[in-house]
């Protein structure tokens, strides 16, 4: 399992460059401490350790400690032991330096060995411990103490004084020893919240020194026997310091597959983004959501969902580039941090391999599966400067690789309706719509005889710094945003309005409004539809509402439900951009709609494209063998009307027969096209029998086939 303190690269830049000079120097500082204390040893003829009772005592409660450390299995370089710093701390304010460095090097040493710790680690470790110890004989020379083994400082000897000293000392053996540790040891760009544990974990541990050490001199001075059972409230104290240790990394892995968290990404990709920063290079983090998981949680049970996700765990473990690191966000989310890539496309090749290993079949209790996932890409600098941006620009991508079905997707600002310029316009778009400043404008559909079956409301803003604004745009922010469903009770109220005084005039053609998918899987929609049509006054078979494939296919029961209810209430559906969503037959088929319109991208090569023609053709016997209308969006040419009205289309739409019109230029057209036009119940079309559709004319405003809360094309 990998742990979050664990799971560190290879130190790089300038913490590369510390950990190659720093410890050699370590090393040779200790080295010549030694020397020079060995050297005053003999000079001295001062004894090395002490002799008697109390000195087999303390070799006793040292070899308990050890015992203790080695069954602790500790090995963060911030997990000093409190009963060892705390022995070496007596010894030093009791006996002097050279009997506190050799107690210090038998914890580091033995404890390191009986972990099987590198030799170099092990060197490094008692280096700096003798150095901290060095530190803290200065402090204690400073203050006017030199204690030895042949004349110790007992607690007779204790002023008001030596509770500064005491403090003094122990904060430079752990200033000292612990700096230098974690200069030589310590992973470069470490996480800040494992640096705010180290801390605290130090300060218990100076806390443990000045209560323990002076209780252990007074024992060592008078009752050596009973120094053994100090070992009992070390080994407490080690023991509660530990569980600390363990809440605190617990809160930074994920406890069902062991994999760091959120919390831990974020600090990690904040270290890694300052690494790189300094050295010029690019980082990366890819967020991986798995695809319909939810169907297996609810189909397999939750224990499976369970053994799904370690097994997700595994394969994104086993699939790390060297140097990656990988964490669980949260439910079937994933994250994987890459510390230096060489470019977008180097993060994305990564990203799809991923993917693809996760692809492969796997065996979930006896039942072979194929677990499919969506993965988004983003890079620093160039898609965010902070961890928090870099996450959520990933996610932004990864939400775009579900939409478009295409497995991964980097970050595209054009795309993120988060970004500023995206919430600038969502701003301006709602204050357009709370002062009515967005426009509707109408195209006619008309069948082959030349009649008029019906407009479609088309949704125009003018910005007053931008100008017009593409649908496609305005719309895409609206519908990433909470404001879809506004737009669309705008649009509804609009156009029902201008039905109202149509029909007032005497026309009483129907007229068409898109919806988007959340709209249908509004609960209610149906219903505030119903209310809206009977406040205006105009007959349901006058409102037609359009809805595209891709809202199908989300939820198909819960659309299915809604457009059930709307034709429960006369409304009018149409399955709008039919071809471009893979909708099954059986879909179809099922489907309350009563009309089928069939994308522009297959009526646009009808003449010179035997597939599309085809396709149309196989469309349009399909829609009538279902008893559906067929209407061909954007006809814009002679050839393409006349291929149309031989195979069978119904109705058309495009500039052929109009641009789409502001309300006053429909009404206008309506009524050339019916000189005198009689009220007629119901939903009626106005007809003109008999004649073809004019050409558009010129500057006719709109543009050829526009939909209406769908992108507008290009002419």
């Amino acid at each position: 399992m990998q742990s979050a303190a664990r799971s560190t690269p290879a130190p790089r830049g300038e913490s590369a460059w510390l950990s190659k000079y720093i410890q050699p120097a370590v090393l040779a500082g200790a080295t010549v401490a030694l020397a020079v204390g060995a050297a005053r040893v003999v000079a001295g003829d001062h004894m090395l350790f002490p002799g008697s009772t109390a000195g087999w005592a303390f070799a006793v409660l040292t070899g308990i400690v050890v015992a203790h450390l080695v069954a602790m299995e500790q090995d963060r370089w911030w997990g000093s032991s409190g009963s060892g710093s705390a022995l070496v701390l007596a010894m030093l304010l009791l006996y002097g330096w050279v009997p506190a460095v050799l107690v210090s090097l038998a914890v580091v040493t033995l404890v390191a060995a009986a972990r099987r710790y590198r030799r170099q680690l092990i060197l490094v470790q008692g280096a700096a411990d003798i150095l901290g110890v060095g530190a803290a004989a200065l402090v204690l020379a400073a203050c006017g103490s030199h204690p030895t083994v042949g004349h110790p400082r007992g607690p007779e000897d204790w002023q008001l004084s030596t509770l500064a000293e005491c403090l003094l000392a122990a904060v430079a053996y752990l200033v000292v020893s612990r700096l230098l540790l974690w200069l030589c040891v310590a992973p470069p760009g470490g996480l800040r919240t494992l640096a705010r544990t180290a801390l605290l974990r130090q300060g218990l541990v100076a806390a443990a020194l000045l209560g323990i050490a002076p209780l252990i001199m007074v024992v060592a001075t008078h009752v050596p026997q009973a120094l053994p059972l100090f070992a009992v409230p070390l080994i407490a104290l080690d023991s509660a310091l530990r569980i600390a240790r363990v809440r605190a990394e617990e809160q930074l892995l994920d406890p069902l597959t062991g994999l760091p968290n959120r919390q831990w990404l974020l600090e990690r990709t904040r270290s890694e983004l300052d690494e790189a920063e300094r050295t010029g290079v690019r980082c990366a983090l890819i967020l991986i959501d798995l695809d319909r998981f939810r169907s297996v949680n609810d189909t397999l049970g939750h224990p499976a969902g369970d053994e799904l996700l370690l097994k997700i765990a595994d394969r994104i473990r086993s699939a790390l580039p060297r140097g990656a690191e990988t964490a669980r966000l949260g439910g079937d989310e994933f994250a994987v941090l890459l510390p230096c890539v060489g470019s977008q496309t180097s993060a994305q090749h990564v990203a799809r391999t991923l993917v693809g290993h996760l692809g492969a079949p796997l065996d979930l209790d006896g039942l072979p599966l194929v677990v499919e996932a969506s993965a988004g890409v983003a890079v620093f600098p160039d898609h965010a400067g902070e961890a928090e941006g870099l996450l959520r620009r990933a996610d932004v991508a990864m939400y775009g690789a579900k939409r478009e079905r295409s497995g991964v997707e980097v970050y595209e600002a054009s795309r993120d309706g988060n970004s500023p310029a995206r919430l600038g316009l969502l701003g301006d778009l709602r204050g357009a719509l709370d002062q009515g400043d967005v426009e509707l404008h109408y195209q006619p559909k008309v069948g082959f005889d030349g009649g008029v079956v019906g407009l479609e409301a088309l949704v125009r803003w003018t910005h007053p710094e931008r100008g017009r604004v593409p649908p496609d745009e305005f719309i895409a922010t609206a519908e990433s945003s909470g404001l879809m469903p506004r737009l669309t009770e705008y649009v509804l109220e609009t156009a029902l309005a201008q039905v109202a005084r149509w029909r007032d005039a005497g026309l009483t053609v129907p007229v068409a409004v898109n919806v988007s998918s959340r709209d249908v899987h509004t609960p209610g929609f149906a219903g505030a539809v119903a209310a809206r049509l009977a406040r205006h006054g105009v007959p349901p078979g006058s409102l037609q509402l359009e809805i595209t494939e891709h809202a199908m296919l989300e939820d198909p029961q819960k659309a299915a439900d809604t457009l059930a209810g709307l034709t429960g209430h006369g409304v009018r559906m149409s399955l709008d951009d039919f071809g471009t969503g893979y909708s099954s037959l059986v879909h179809l088929r099922k489907l309350p709609v009563s009309e089928l319109k069939i994308d522009r991208s297959f009526v646009a090569r009808l003449v010179v494209d035997a597939e599309d023609a085809e396709i149309v053709r196989c469309t349009i016997d399909l829609a009538h063998s279902l008893g559906l209308v067929v209407v061909a969006e954007g006809v814009e040419d002679d050839a393409t009307w006349g291929r149309l009205r031989d195979m069978g289309c119904d109705a058309v739409q495009g500039w052929l027969v109009s641009a789409a019109m502001p309300a006053h230029e429909a009404t206008a057209w309506l009524r050339a096209r019916d000189d005198a036009p009689e009220p007629v119940a119901g939903a009626e079309p106005v007809r003109r029998a008999g004649q073809r559709p004019p050409a558009p004319r010129p500057g006719a405003p709109g543009r050829p086939g526009a939909i209406g809360l769908a992108p507008e094309p290009s002419p």
